[in-house]
């Protein structure tokens, strides 16, 4: 028998915060019993769970693991600008001329995530 992943926990210091701005990025919803200030908080997206949970230690190197995000349904550069929106921070910016490449962004608590081109972007090149 194998194991299945449950959650993909992310250490922070405020988890209904960050976890407002992944199920906003990922369109997904947090638990209905989360609210502000609790030790905790849950966000289920399609077949993922992100499960955050509040340490006292801050974020000071990079992330060992981040999440590569693909647009569905809208172009690398557009998610970008949506998720910068949402309360991200441009990072590194990888693209090249002809298209490939992806933006490095971080989450409102400095945790990196990557931008990729969508499928129909990948297609065209």
């Amino acid at each position: 028998m194998t194991s299945a992943i449950r959650h993909i926990t992310v250490d922070c210091a405020d988890p209904h915060t960050l976890a407002s701005f992944w199920a906003a990025v990922l369109g997904g919803k947090l638990a209905e019993d989360d609210f502000p200030g609790d030790p905790e908080a849950s966000v289920a997206a399609g077949p993922h769970a992100l499960l955050f949970i509040a340490v006292e230690d801050r974020k000071s190197v990079k992330n060992r693991l981040h999440l590569d995000l693909q647009p569905q349904d809208r172009t690398r550069d557009e998610e970008v600008a949506r998720l910068v929106g949402l309360g991200a921070t441009l990072y590194e910016d990888h693209r090249k001329p002809g298209g490939a490449g992806w933006v490095t962004l971080h989450d409102p608590e400095g945790n990196e995530l990557c931008v990729e081109r969508s499928a129909e972007e990948r297609a065209k090149n």
